[in-house]
């Protein structure tokens, strides 16, 4: 799939647009997920209900205040309308990510380098998929973190085979998008998953 061709795409902090925006966005099974599990890890994150899961993420995003100096992640706007949602964040605030032996097989670096920072979840609403929005996305998201002092920024994509992949399984999203914003491929964990980082 190619980069997207939206003329009127916007990327912008997620404290710059609203909860409802947001919300907007994350429907169905990443409503009910609130983009928590990757952070609070599968133990913690499973006894919340979705409401506690939203409260967090609300106070993480710190949407609608666009003078908050901290937010995690980015939303895209067609236009006005909302279409799509990056987690980028420290890669050592994602307890699931650190808890796993998939990302770090065969590596051996400190896993609390704050100066790393990891692309953990993308959503596209229902709606605007399969326009290749994530391609503008994952770029947006190498600039947020650059621009709050990242040195490199991860990602944990899925090799797709060309096959059609349910929305719930991509959210890590597709090697195209990683490649194209010039991430390289730095391990093979496992048939399906690869680990891709651009140094910053």
């Amino acid at each position: 799939m190619a980069a997207a061709d939206v003329p009127d795409l916007r990327i912008v902090p997620a404290n710059e647009a609203s909860w409802n925006d947001l919300q907007a966005i994350l429907t169905g099974t990443a409503g009910r997920c609130q983009c928590q599990r990757q952070r609070l890890g599968d133990r913690d994150w499973w006894h919340l209900p979705p409401s506690e899961r939203g409260a967090i993420l609300r106070e993480e995003t710190h949407c609608g205040d666009p003078r908050a100096t901290d937010t995690i992640g980015i939303v895209a706007f067609d236009g006005d309308e909302p279409v799509a949602w990056c987690a980028v964040d420290r890669r050592s605030v994602f307890g699931r990510l650190r808890g796993s032996p998939v990302p770090w097989a065969g590596r051996d670096e400190d896993k609390t380098d704050d100066t790393v920072w990891a692309i953990a979840c993308m959503i596209v609403r229902k709606g605007h998929r399969g326009r290749g929005l994530t391609y503008p996305l994952v770029a947006a998201a190498v600039e947020h973190a650059r621009a709050r002092g990242a040195a490199a920024v991860e990602g944990y994509p899925l090799l797709t085979g060309g096959s059609q992949v349910i929305w719930d399984e991509l959210n890590v999203g597709a090697v195209g998008p990683f490649t194209a914003a010039g991430f390289r491929e730095i391990t093979h964990p496992t048939k399906r998953r690869v680990v891709m980082r651009i140094d910053l």
